[in-house]
């Protein structure tokens, strides 16, 4: 008899990878529904991943960005996305592989998923480490300004708003695996 186990571990990462990439075929065909926005965490060494040098180096392991309001260019393939985003009022274009996603966020909603690299690590994902406020009005509070810093200008302009009560601090800690 031989010591062959299945490894449901790496299937159940990869259909939760299908369903980030259900989500943004959906975006992709339709836009963003209601107050629907992503936050998606990858690592940005991983192959097949496009970014300028200037976003690889300020972010060398690991970089977040946010799907909202300004961006363009979204297209679905197989095995990856591509997506035009601004960072510091300059239009960029960014491709990246689903098996590089170690997080994915809809705070609308209050869903996350995190997930492993192939070497069964936890991810750095300091998206998941922040102290999050699932607010009333479907946006991200954190706790620390400096944690928006690091991702892309997703703000709209007009957006001016009562941002809602930031009294419900939820920690995305609690979804990570023990």
């Amino acid at each position: 008899m031989t010591d062959v186990h299945i490894d449901y571990d790496a299937k159940v990462q990869q259909a939760l990878r299908q369903v980030v990439r259900n989500v943004l075929l959906e975006t992709e065909k339709d836009g963003l529904k209601g107050d629907h926005h992503f936050y998606i965490a990858f690592k940005s060494q991983a192959p097949g991943v496009e970014l300028p040098a200037h976003l690889l180096s300020r972010f060398p392991e690991e970089m977040t960005i946010v799907i909202q309001h300004k961006f363009w260019g979204l297209k679905i393939h197989e095995d990856r996305f591509e997506i035009g985003l601004s960072f510091n009022q300059k239009p960029e274009h960014l491709v990246i592989p689903f098996d590089s996603v170690v997080g994915f966020v809809d705070p609308s909603v209050q869903f996350a998923l995190q997930f492993h690299d192939d070497e069964g690590e936890e991810p750095i994902t300091e998206m998941m480490e922040a102290n999050v406020d699932f607010a009333d009005s479907g946006t991200v509070q954190f706790e620390d300004d400096d944690d928006m810093d690091d991702m892309n200008d997703d703000t709209d302009p007009d957006d001016s708003g009562d941002k809602g009560d930031t009294n419900n601090v939820v920690t995305l800690d609690a979804f990570r695996k023990k």
